[in-house]
């Protein structure tokens, strides 16, 4: 087929129930149609029930001598053609869907079409659902966008918008696998290929309803032989689908009862009785029947009361339980006498608002070929052919993950459509955020928002894409699925509560101790995961023996806070003073005489700054201590240590009185400290007067030095000594 130009021929096949109607002709400009053939033959079997393809040989064989009957006419070979499929299998979902920005966002047409596929894929989740114990596979023949949303307002054009978020409501249309199958096996077989796939109530509101019209509310009721397909628009949108399978046949099986006559004689003086006020039947029997007009009507008049109300009811139901304003009727089914009528006393509407739409709507449509008279039953066919110049649909196959899919090509076929057609799901396809995280902390609730999972990994032909890429025939996709990402995550140390200090004196030196932390009454350190649902509580203070654990102080059963009694359990704040409690003075008449030396030793034993230095950190275990140089005793073994002085250290002589010990002073990087008096102190004594954070390795190396030279942890120290401690 060539182009859809002035020049180019457009055929079109509505293959209905009773009868194949084809049609080959062109557009001028954009409204008008030239019909240059048209072509009907009835079906002389049952190939066809209910819209729905039974026999495909059959139905094969008639489409192929309407293509030769119109060749013949036009003189020219037909190869493409146009199709539509009938209601009665369509099925519809009406979803509402979001899209949520990270923040305020300017709307684009990538954003819109993003949430279209949003909203299909849920409409199309939903069919799988419903139709879960069916074992059927839906295809998407089409969607309409019904009404939009920015910010949960409603608003016609959303693009180019700032927005928090933007929504829609969009009617979807699905088949289910075997219709679209019997329906190219059938046009494939007549060696056509099929140019478009339609609906046949989106064909016939593409005549009946121009786009001018779609502002009101108004049905369109399409009253073929085995169904009555019904649309609904309003605001300018077609907002549902649906159909009932009564329609012009109940009325020729009225007659055909009546008057036991076989189903085609009784098809036959249906449609007579459109025209003349009397007929002759011949039944069963044999025998000759004169029937009236008036006669045949009353026959059918039960079958028409059954099929109206039964539209009224479903017209109702799609406009959401109200009346629609006026109802427009195509198909031969709707032509027959007192049907609209009958339709319109069950909407409760005026009969004139319910009206044939035949002539009136073709009036921009010229037929060439002489001999056809326009009426409402070539508004579909006409339709069909109207509508390859708007979608242009098509099937087109892909693989997905090694899996062949069938889409649905409406000229916007997607990655994503493939993929959702493959049986991917939104959470496959997107990422999804992890659980958030709540808890409490002093009463207050607090949220930890989930991680964001990471994002498909799509591949088209071997190459990375997006899911808004373009799919054509052929294409090869590869699709690794998203990911959830982890639940909402924190430590007591991340939270800024947590992490405050309490600056106390102690025995008149600063310390700054943490605040205590009790989760659902227990109490944990800052290295705790938070878990959902938990209670965190924060104090201000610490008690007293809080203090002494923290500086690994022995403990005092009563000291001095702020300058009164207190015991261990006393709660200490911020700025609080922590002294000793003097002890009394001893009565002088039992004082004895304390040797100086004795005394002072005491005194060193009981101050707290002075105690036997603190185990190493882990991380310092395994740094290698000349060891060799220190006998059991703690005394440096003669020969192995010479003094920096230019002194030979040895042991004290078995026997001799200890030396009186004084304080060593030295400089660490710079700034004097003084040593504890004890006999022999080394290097790892600094650690107990010089502030320097073991527990964290700041960086690969520790630099220990003394007088400028590379000294381990277990070299003496003398007086004057300078000291060098730093990572590097």
């Amino acid at each position: 087929m060539m182009e859809t130009s002035n020049e180019g021929y457009v055929f079109g096949l509505d293959i209905g129930t009773r009868s194949i109607v084809g049609t080959v002709g062109y557009r001028v400009g954009t409204d008008r149609f030239i019909v240059v053939a048209q072509e009907s033959i009835e079906h002389t079997t049952r190939a066809v029930i209910d819209g729905q393809i039974h026999d495909i040989q059959t139905v094969s064989k008639t489409i192929e001598e309407i293509k030769n009957r119109l060749e013949n006419r036009i003189h020219c070979e037909l190869t493409d053609v146009s199709i539509a499929a009938a209601g009665r299998v369509l099925k519809t979902k009406e979803v509402h869907a979001v899209y949520e920005f990270q923040g305020d966002t300017k709307v684009t047409d990538k954003h819109v079409e993003s949430l279209d596929m949003l909203a299909v894929e849920k409409a199309y989740e939903e069919i799988r659902l419903d139709t879960q114990e069916e074992e059927k596979k839906f295809y998407c023949v089409g969607y309409s966008a019904v009404k939009y949303y920015l910010n949960g307002y409603p608003m016609e054009m959303i693009t180019r918008h700032t927005a928090k978020n933007i929504g829609v409501d969009l009617i979807a249309t699905f088949l289910p696998d075997e219709v679209v199958d019997g329906l190219y096996e059938a046009v494939e077989e007549a060696g056509l290929r099929v140019a478009g796939l339609t609906l046949e109530p989106i064909a016939a509101i593409q005549v009946a309803i121009p786009e001018k019209f779609r502002l009101l509310n108004i049905a369109l009721v399409d009253v073929g032989a085995g169904t009555s397909d019904i649309s609904i628009v309003k605001e300018g949108s077609i907002t549902a689908f649906g159909m009932i399978p009564l329609a012009g046949d109940e009325l020729t099986e009225a007659i055909a009862k009546a008057y036991l006559v076989d189903f085609e004689t009784a098809e036959k003086a249906k449609r007579q009785c459109e025209k003349k006020k009397s007929i002759t039947l011949r039944n069963i029997f044999g025998e000759s029947i004169q029937v009236d007009q008036k006669a045949i009507l009353t026959a059918t008049e039960d079958a028409v009361d059954e099929i109206t109300k039964n539209i009224a009811s479903r017209i109702t139901e799609l406009n959401g339980g109200r009346a629609v304003s006026a109802v427009f009727v195509v198909g031969g089914g709707g032509k027959h006498e007192g049907f609209t009528g009958k339709l319109a006393a069950y909407l409760g509407l005026p009969e004139n608002r319910v009206a044939i739409r035949g002539a009136e709507v073709l009036t921009n449509v010229k037929f060439e070929q002489p001999g056809i008279q326009k009426d409402s039953t070539l508004v579909t066919p006409i339709g069909i052919c109207l509508n390859y110049y708007e979608q242009k649909n098509n099937f087109i196959h892909v693989t997905v993950n090694e899996q062949r899919v069938k889409l649905y090509d409406n000229g916007k076929a997607t990655v994503l459509d493939a993929c959702i057609s493959c049986g991917f799901s939104q959470t496959n396809l997107f990422p999804i955020r992890g659980e958030e995280l709540h808890y409490s902390i002093n009463g207050e609730e607090r949220t930890v928002k989930g991680t964001t999972g990471e994002v498909a990994l799509v591949k088209k032909n071997g190459k990375e894409v997006s899911l808004n890429e373009p799919a054509l025939e052929n294409d090869q996709i590869f699709i690794r699925p998203s990911t959830k990402g982890e639940r909402g995550h924190i430590t007591l140390g991340d939270i800024a509560e947590c992490r405050g200090e309490l600056e106390v004196t102690f025995y008149g030196r600063k310390v700054l101790c943490p605040k205590l932390i009790e989760v659902n009454g227990s109490l944990a350190s800052l290295m705790y995961d938070v878990q959902p649902g938990d209670r965190v509580e924060v104090f201000d203070y610490i008690s007293v023996s809080g203090v002494m654990e923290f500086i690994d102080a022995e403990k005092e059963e009563k000291v001095l806070l702020n300058g009164r009694e207190a015991g261990l359990s006393a709660k200490v704040y911020s700025g609080d003073r922590i002294e000793p409690k003097p002890k009394p003075l001893p009565d002088p008449e039992e004082q004895k005489e304390v040797d100086p030396e004795e005394d002072f030793q005491k005194q060193i034993e009981k101050d707290p700054l002075l105690q036997p230095r603190k185990p190493l950190p882990d991380w310092m275990k395994d740094i290698p201590f000349d060891t060799a140089k220190i006998g059991a005793d703690g005394n440096v073994i003669p020969g192995l240590s010479e003094n920096r002085k230019g002194n030979q250290m040895g042991s004290v002589p078995s026997g001799a009185a200890p030396a009186f010990i004084k304080p060593v002073v030295i400089t660490v990087n710079g700034t004097s400290v003084t040593l504890p008096a004890k006999e022999n102190p080394i290097f790892v004594d600094v650690f107990d007067v010089y502030p320097f954070d073991m527990s964290k390795a700041g960086g690969t190396r520790l630099l220990t030095r003394i007088n400028g030279v590379d000294k381990d942890f277990t070299e003496p120290l003398y007086e004057g000594d300078e000291i060098e401690l730093r990572w590097e």
